[in-house]
Parts: C-alpha cells; structure tokens; sequence
C-alpha cells in the first residue's frame, strides 16, 4: 500500500488536473462527499448535535465546505468558523464557500484573535469540531492565532474529525508542528501520508479512513511513491513456499555469533527465534566456557564453542574457525549479547567485511560498527542492520532526538548513503533499502518494550533468509510477524509482563494464521 508525501500529493493532485483532464473541484467534490460518508458511519448519532466546521481559507477549508454543504442537506445542524474573511478565500474553496448561503449554513468570519473573543461562548456549545484549517504541506511551526484556535478545539474535550490531516501534523514526519489538533477519525484522501502511521502522528490522527477521490492509479505510478505500509498480502506474497517433501536441508543452515558472560539469553533467543521461524539448522558460535549452559538451553540448536580472552569473550582468534563453518551455510546473524571488547570489534568488522553470505548485524554488532560505517560500502554480500534508536544515532554520529525527528529520512539516507538495508526499530518501525524505498510497518505495541525483543527479531529475519527468502522480503515478513506476534498476546495479556520468550514461542501459530488467512 502507497504511502505519500506532500509533495508526491501535491503531484499527484496537479497531474491529474492538468494532463487528466478532472477539474480540482470535482476532486474536491469526491474528498467532501467521501469524507461525510465517513463522518456519518463514525459518529453515527449526529441527529440533534450541533456541528462546527472550523475552516482555513485553503483547500484543507475548500473540503470543510462541501462536507458542511452535506450535514446541511442531511438535516443536521452545522455551523462553519471561518479563520479569515469570505474574499481572502479563492478558487474552488471560494466556489464551495458560495454554496452554503442558500441552504441557510451559517458561515461565521473570525479573521482574528478579538473576533474569535466573541464567539467562544457560543462554540463551546458545539458537540463534535470538524477540522478543516490546515492541509498536508504544513512544514513550520504553528503559531499565533491558530495556535490558539487549536488548543481551543483540543480543550473542549469534545471529538474531533480531521479532514484529510490532523491540523498541525507534519504530514511527512508525523511530528507535531508546535501545536496540533488531536483526532478521534481522520479522514485523508487518496493515499495515506506517513506522518498518519509514524508516532506522534498515529496519536493525533486517530481511527484513519481514506476515501477515493478519483486518482488515476497511473498517475499514481507516474509520481511513484517510494513509501510503503506492510500488509499481511506483501507478506505472505514473498513468504518461501515449503513442499511437501522438505527436510532440514532444504530449509538452511544458519550461523549466529553471540554472546558474552551475563548475555546468554541474547544468544539463546536469536538461535531459537530462528528456527521458530523455520530454519532447518541453526549454528551457534559463542565463547567456549558458554557452550555447556547453552547446549542445556538451546535443545535444538548446535553450538560451536570459540576461542576466547581471559574476560571470556570473542576476539579475533575467533575468525578462522567461524569463517570456517560458513561454507555450508545461507546467513549469518552477528552481535546479540556479543560485548564490545577491542578484541570483539576488530572480529565484528573483520567478518562482515569477508563474508559471502548475508549478514544480519544487530545489537553489540552494531556498537562494534560505530566510526567504522563507511566499511559497508560496495561489501559482495547483502547487509541487514536492526538499530534502535540509540544505536541509529551512534551510528550516524548524531542524537536519538534527531534520529525520532525524522525516521524516514534517517533510515533511507544511511541506507542509500552506506549500501545497506536498514531496519529502524521502534514503534512504527521503519524498513529502508538503499535504492531509496522505505517500508512501515504497522503491527507491534507497547508491550514490547522489554529486554530481548530485538534478539527474537534477528533471529527471524536471519531464519527467513536462511530458507532462501530474498533479503527485502525476509526483512519485511520478520518486523511483520514480530509485531503481529506481539498484538496478539497484548489481546491474551495486556500490555505488561509478556516477555520476548513468549513472542518467539508464539511465533509459528502466527506464521500459520498469515498463510492461511485471505
């Protein structure tokens, strides 16, 4: 599924008028009419309440003018606050704007703080806001007199319908603009935008519906969207098909590297998650005075006790032996609990720089990884990087504030700038390739903010490559599943106490409830 940018809409919208022949206000006549469907199934008992549309003297307003064209004509009383004068308002908000007189809608100018004085008495007897007073290509922060109106709305308490975006919403970042209104419904046209899906965004925006307005899909493939929302359709689309006749060695062998004294778990669940997901074998390298309490936890895994320093941990006496086992095997998982020893890096970065197989590098990996990114470029084989946040911004040499300001252009630019497929973990987490295109997703939740989901997740994005699953595909249907896994033991158990074991034993009921539901 598309996810546009203002931009892309803004193109979207231009192309279709001018080479396509539909006039803007049609277009604007499907955005209002889809958006009151949407407004009456959503707040189904508006018979007796009092409405107010609250319209810039935009498009974003032009729209706010035909949905209360539409409650007027459905008999339900509505009234328009109109954040300017009628003659500041043009083009086909203007001709809109003009409609309502004959049916009586009152339309009330409040151009200003003062006149806005003496009409809020009155609006606060309204029962439900439309918010129509700013459209998709807000990039600064709102000030002044909207500033004002919008915290007005917000404090009223009273629900709030968002017509195409939330007012105030970055429609690209899904970061605030300062102020912005908060939505219970959101009802956006064509395609959604990604500030809808990312957090904050997700928050204001509300219950998302997104109405037709009569885009021509090859105008849409024209601008060529590069943002995507994972569906459960693209994961199962790209999911390995498993004959009947399949046995271990057709499902892939997989190594992973990690673990350190107090970090056996990491390991341990990046092993296990791996065959969840349904690797044939997986093969765990780790210091060797681990072996014996990891063997004992991991019944089904194989584990390779590795050279080690006196602290007990991987340095590079480690390289021979590893890079010895690789010739049978289809990826290589490296960093969960892995330390940051000196010694540890130095054989971190010497791997992936040597492999021939795909590497999934999380966690310590990615520690061992900082000051050292450019050692990515132009590598022969496939790279996977699952950063948090924090370590996104180690990697970058910048802040998490940063980072969180802009997820998307985080991700895309270091995956473009450095080659590598990037998954940018977190709520809404954000998946970039390095030819630009950039994937949310939309399952997980906040019980998942505990100690060791993230070792579950290189464990079966390494699982699912290692079954010969391409590399975009393994990373889409691994963040899919993880937080899809992870919905539904918040519907079992709520949002504390489910630990990121029970994620990775959940995992093939959810592989099966995919494959086998349309």
């Amino acid at each position: 599924m598309y996810l546009v940018t203002a931009d892309e809409m803004r193109e979207m919208d231009r192309e279709t008028i001018e080479s396509f022949g539909i006039p803007g206000r049609v277009l604007m006549e499907n955005a209002g009419r889809g958006a009151t469907r949407i407004l009456l199934e959503k707040f189904y008992d508006l018979a007796g309440k009092r409405i107010g549309v609250v319209a810039g003297r935009g498009n974003n307003g032009g729209d706010g003018f035909v949905i209360a064209r539409y409650l007027s004509q459905k008999g339900i009383q509505v009234t328009v606050y109109l954040l300017s004068t009628r003659d500041s308002v043009k083009g086909d908000a203007a001709a809109n704007l003009s409609l309502l007189a004959p049916l009586g809608v009152p339309v009330i100018e409040m151009p200003d703080q003062t006149v806005f004085q003496n009409y809020q008495t009155a609006m606060r007897h309204q029962d439900v806001w439309i918010d129509a007073i700013l459209g998709t290509g807000l990039k600064s922060d709102v000030k002044g007199y909207f500033k004002e109106i919008i915290t007005f709305i917000n404090q009223s308490k009273k629900p709030v319908f968002a017509v195409d975006i939330p007012s105030g919403l970055n429609s690209d970042t899904g970061q605030s603009c300062g102020t912005c209104i908060r939505a219970k419904v959101t009802a956006t046209f064509a395609f959604a935008k990604t500030g809808h899906l990312l957090f904050p965004g997700a928050d204001f925006t509300g219950d998302l519906e997104i109405v037709d307005i009569g885009i021509p899909s090859h105008i849409a493939r024209k601008v060529g969207p590069l943002q995507y929302c994972l569906t459960p359709g693209l994961i199962r689309g790209g999911f390995p098909f498993r004959p009947p006749d399949a046995h271990k060695g057709h499902t892939g062998h997989l190594m992973v590297v990690a673990g350190s004294p107090g970090k056996t778990g990491a390991a341990a669940m990046t092993a296990v998650s791996a065959m969840r997901v349904g690797a044939g074998l997986v093969t765990l390298g780790i210091p060797k005075s681990l072996n014996a309490v990891l063997e004992a936890r991991t019944l089904e895994v194989m584990t390779s006790p590795l050279p080690e320093t006196r602290e007990g941990v991987l340095d590079e006496t480690s390289y021979e032996p590893i890079m010895g086992q690789l010739s049978d095997k289809k990826c290589i998982a490296i960093g969960p609990g892995l330390g940051t020893a000196d010694g540890t890096q130095a054989l971190v970065r010497r791997i992936i720089k040597e492999s021939r197989i795909p590497v999934v590098v999380d966690a310590d990996g990615l520690n061992c990884l900082v000051g050292h990114t450019r050692m990515l470029k132009n590598l022969d084989t496939p790279i996977i990087v699952t950063p948090h946040p924090g370590e996104m911004a180690r990697l970058m040499e910048t802040t998490t504030r940063f980072i969180q300001k802009d997820r998307i252009a985080c991700a895309r630019d270091f995956a473009k700038k450095i080659g590598v497929h990037v998954v940018l973990k977190g709520a809404r987490t954000v998946i970039a390739h390095p030819d630009g295109r950039v994937y949310i997703n939309p399952t997980g939740n906040s019980g998942m903010a505990s100690g060791g989901m993230g070792d579950v997740l290189t464990g079966m994005i390494a699982g699912l490559i290692t079954q010969g699953q391409s590399i975009e595909s393994a990373a889409h249907a691994g963040v899919y599943l993880h937080g899809a896994v992870a919905d539904v033991l918040l519907e079992k158990m709520g949002p504390f106490g489910f630990l990121a074991g029970d994620v990775m034993n959940a995992i093939p009921e959810q592989i099966s409830h995919l494959l086998n539901n349309d």
